[in-house]
């Protein structure tokens, strides 16, 4: 458990995904400020607009590849495009088990790894563990 907020963004469309995510989160035992955006455009928007010194900034973005208007691929090519200095935690959560997938993740040098759902409380405590600020 720690005292610091730890700023979790999911770019996810599934409803009930989010809703699980906010439960995980809420058993892990840590401080987490998490905010959902429904698409990669959205997600883009949003990032675009909080400054990287901003202590509101991602600690960590999990990131679903099948969504409407701009999907997982294309919220990263947005992404890398925004300049963003800060290295956020970065994994692809999706339910996708298609190797090509996860091979293509290991391609963008902000993914930091691929987690198939569903997202389990001791892989998201791993992830938090690791990013403490």
């Amino acid at each position: 458990m720690t005292d610091s907020i730890i700023n979790l963004l999911v770019i996810d469309d599934d409803d009930i995904n989010i809703f699980i995510i906010k439960k995980i989160v809420e058993k892990t035992g840590y401080a987490v400020n998490m905010v959902s955006r429904g698409n990669g455009q959205i997600a883009a928007d949003y990032l675009r607009g909080v400054p990287e010194d901003s202590a509101d900034f991602p600690h960590l973005i999990l990131v679903d590849i099948n969504m409407p208007i701009l999907n997982g691929w294309e919220f990263l090519e947005a992404y890398e495009k925004l300049g963003i200095q800060k290295d956020p935690h970065m994994y692809m959560l999706s339910s996708s088990v298609y190797e090509n997938d996860i091979e293509k993740a290991k391609t963008y040098k902000s993914i930091k790894g691929f987690i198939s759902k569903p997202l389990t409380i001791e892989r998201l405590s791993e992830l938090l563990r690791l990013i403490t600020p």
